[in-house]
């Protein structure tokens, strides 16, 4: 405990690795900010989804929940709504960041009201997606078009079953790690490897993307 004073901690996204990754799995996508919309799941959330609006120069909505604190329901006040906060996303493809999916239900509750407002292609990201409700939801919500694919990193487990899954890409950021034990252990800045910007650059200038919404 006396030793946290003396240590500093990093916040690291793996934005880079997703952006790869989308880009891979679907070189069509267009992140025009007339065609594509960042949708933060919540409050929590924002900074990681506000990261990727400015560096895609696209257009960012959030949603808040409205939870009843009246009752506690599995230790928590249940959430009575998704409020969303932005501008129209109809017709547009939508990216929604998170840092876990857990069960699963806020982002699909998430994705569904989206599709209710005429989102066209709904993409979603987790950096650890655990899935412990299961994949079923998941697999009607692709089924039924409510969503694109999910994308989640391999800084955890993941089930046989996920990743076998069509609409599960995997997103491999093992590179990305050793990059960092790497820099300690040669007790180098670790500075550049947390600021991905410039291999951002280099990624949408491979695929002729505009960088930050610029013409």
């Amino acid at each position: 405990m006396n030793a946290v004073p003396t240590m500093s901690f990093d916040n690291v996204m793996p934005t880079y690795q997703v952006l790869k990754c989308l880009l891979h799995h679907v070189p069509e996508v267009s992140f025009h900010k007339d065609h594509f919309m960042i949708v933060s799941p919540d409050e929590g959330a924002m900074n990681r989804n506000m990261y990727y609006s400015s560096v895609l120069g696209c257009n960012l909505g959030m949603f808040y929940k409205r939870r009843d604190y009246s009752r506690v329901v599995n230790g928590r006040n249940p959430i009575v709504a998704h409020e969303y906060l932005g501008e129209s996303v109809k017709g547009k493809d939508v990216f929604i960041a998170d840092d876990i999916i857990a069960s699963g239900e806020s982002m699909l509750d998430i994705a569904y009201e989206l599709k209710m407002r005429g989102a066209r292609n709904i993409f979603t990201c987790a950096t650890f997606p655990l899935f412990t409700a299961g994949l079923e939801k998941f697999d009607k919500a692709y089924n039924d078009g409510i969503l694109k694919a999910v994308l989640g990193t391999n800084l955890t487990y993941r089930k046989p079953e996920l990743l076998e899954r069509e609409w599960y890409y995997d997103v491999d950021v093992s590179k990305y790690t050793a990059y960092f034990i790497a820099a300690i252990n040669h007790d180098k800045s670790v500075s550049s490897i947390i600021d991905p910007m410039t291999k951002i650059r280099a990624l949408l200038e491979k695929h002729g993307i505009p960088m930050g919404g610029q013409e």
